[in-house]
């Protein structure tokens, strides 16, 4: 019997001009299928021209400066929806999106739609919705105890999984999706008998507990940063971008 996790993934990832999902931008995509282990994957880029600057951090970590950009990116309006009718022929297909800490990712694409398309993704979504595998909250909740970092980078090192250019979103959901398969292997017992909706709903429990614990973390160190407990994506704040 193949479980989930051999078979048919996509995985979503995205590189922006900074970390606030109300205010700043997307300024490369891209979406990754792969229909089983070692298959070779199917991939769509997005290189776009965010309209705003891009703040000299933002550039070393990602390397794609303004001007690079406005002579190759695309306007977002255009490129928001193909990302949005991909994403939306995804969930249709009944095939789980991967993506690394999916708040960021999924909040920032509603923003842009909001911003660009006077839409959103829950309006892409209506008909079927996505049944998302987050790498970060499974982790987290199946080897809870385990010390360290969990980014990308650190799962990847950890699951033996080859990362070949991080920061370029191709690489990076194509690394996010072979985390998620090797996880799943490692926790079969605890993963194979529940399926990618379920694991959904779970993982919305389990992000809501780990963020409430890190809220109290930062609580007892002084911290006065707010964790925001929703996922796959935050609520549309009143005064949002």
């Amino acid at each position: 019997m193949a479980y989930w996790y051999e078979g048919p993934l996509a995985a979503f990832d995205t590189e922006t001009t900074g970390v606030d999902v109300e205010t700043d931008r997307i300024v490369s995509a891209a979406l990754v299928v792969q229909d089983a282990p070692g298959a070779r994957p199917r991939v769509n880029r997005w290189l776009v021209n965010p309209g705003v600057p891009v703040p000299a951090g933002a550039t070393e970590v990602h390397g794609l400066t303004d001007d690079h950009l406005q002579r190759n990116g695309r306007w977002p309006s255009p490129v928001m929806f193909e990302i949005a009718e991909l994403l939306a022929e995804q969930a249709a297909a009944g095939r789980p999106l991967v993506v690394m800490n999916a708040p960021f990712d999924l909040t920032l694409l509603d923003r842009e739609l909001r911003r660009h398309r006077a839409s959103s993704l829950g309006h892409w979504l209506d008909a079927t919705p996505l049944r998302v595998l987050d790498p970060r909250v499974l982790d987290k909740h199946l080897d809870r105890y385990r010390k360290g970092r969990r980014t990308l980078t650190d799962l990847c090192a950890h699951y033996d999984v080859t990362l070949a250019e991080a920061h370029d979103a191709a690489a990076d959901a194509l690394a996010a999706l072979e985390v998620v398969r090797a996880l799943g292997r490692r926790f079969a017992a605890r993963l194979e008998r529940l399926s990618p909706a379920e694991l959904h709903t779970l993982q919305a429990t389990w992000h809501a507990a780990q963020a409430r614990g890190l809220q109290a973390w930062f609580a007892r160190s002084g911290t006065p940063e707010t964790v925001d407990t929703s996922w796959p994506l935050r609520p549309e704040l009143p005064a949002a971008a």
